[in-house]
């Protein structure tokens, strides 16, 4: 009788096996977490200080003439008469079920307007998020292709230089140079990519722009340096000594390794986009949700100011975990169950 043989569950090979499902499992788990809770004490936060504002929401509705009574009648169907933490998890538990309440002042529904502003944001963002992603990998790539050369020192001094501007700085400049002395594209405005995509284009480059190329410098700078190392390496090494050139080396061994750590910059980026909306919208005049957040905070009106701000963490949210898990797939130590500085 021929004897088989059984591998213990508890083997070498198993626990190595668990080991590399469980790592990246832990990870994305700790980034969801981290996410969530973010969303959580946000949305806390804001609605705390809507509510121990001194605006009396129902009398600047009624008005001057209002009557203390109408006051508290307007109150009352507001549902301010009721405790804080009653006000704000009835608040949340009617957001899980789609419903982010009405506008104290149009009692439009604050998802209609959300849904009316958010796509200016959403294609702005996206438009953003891929120059960035273009014009920083392109550079980076560049930048490491000779590292001290004429090109690498150009793109580190412009890097530096953008990395310090903050995007209202940044479309400023490109407002003065690429709208008023070129009159390559126009000052301000918006045309919706369902209408007109060539004249969404035209409207949507500049505020793109200026979002983006703060975020390119940064991708530019990582993506630079991890090369320049992952170059010195001993795998790179090797396969220069095997007769690869220097572009296969570049593009075929080393890139790959650079991805998941610039994945990280991008993830981080995500927040620094959405947050540079507010003043991008008011400088090139863009009816996006930034603008309806800010007008919304400047009357008082507490739910679209709320419905504003879960929509947008919400989608910041999404962004950063499939950009995390992207990372984590991609990082030869996460799928080792190693810690990233481990042997590659």
């Amino acid at each position: 009788m021929t004897a088989v043989a059984v591998v213990p569950s508890d083997s070498p090979t198993a626990s190595k096996r668990a080991s590399r499902v469980a790592a990246p499992v832990r990870r994305f788990a700790r980034l969801a977490l981290t996410s969530v809770t973010v969303l959580l004490l946000a949305s806390m936060i804001t609605f705390g200080l809507g509510a121990l504002s001194k605006n009396n929401p129902a009398a600047v509705v009624l008005g001057e003439t209002a009557t203390p009574g109408d006051i508290a009648r307007l109150n009352h169907e507001f549902g301010l008469d009721r405790p804080l933490v009653i006000r704000y998890l009835d608040w949340v538990w009617a957001a899980l079920h789609g419903d982010l309440g009405r506008s104290w002042f149009t009692t439009v529904p604050v998802e209609r307007s959300v849904q009316l502003a958010f796509p200016v944001d959403l294609s702005i963002a996206l438009y953003a998020l891929l120059l960035a992603l273009v014009l920083g990998f392109g550079a980076g790539v560049a930048a490491a292709a000779r590292p001290g050369g004429l090109v690498d020192r150009i793109v580190t001094v412009v890097c530096s230089v953008l990395a310090t501007l903050p995007p209202f700085v940044i479309g400023i400049a490109l407002i003065v140079l690429l709208a008023v002395q070129a009159r390559v594209f126009p000052a301000g405005g918006y045309s919706p990519y369902a209408i007109n995509p060539l004249h969404w284009l035209r409207y949507a480059t500049l505020p793109a722009l200026a979002l983006a190329l703060e975020v390119a410098a940064n991708i530019a700078r990582q993506l630079r340096t991890t090369l320049v190392s992952a170059q010195a390496e001993n795998y790179a090494i090797g396969a220069r000594m095997r007769g690869y050139g220097r572009g296969r080396v570049l593009f075929g061994h080393v890139l790959r390794n650079a991805v998941a750590p610039t994945l990280a910059v991008v993830t981080n980026a995500l927040p620094l986009i959405i947050g540079g909306a507010v003043m991008t919208e008011k400088l090139f005049n863009l009816p996006g949700v930034a603008q309806l957040a800010l007008q919304s905070a400047q009357r008082g009106d507490v739910p679209v100011v709320l419905g504003t701000l879960l929509v947008t963490s919400g989608v910041v949210l999404l962004g950063t975990l499939a950009l995390g898990a992207l990372q984590i797939l991609l990082d030869p130590a996460a799928r080792r169950g190693t810690t990233s500085g481990g042997r590659r």
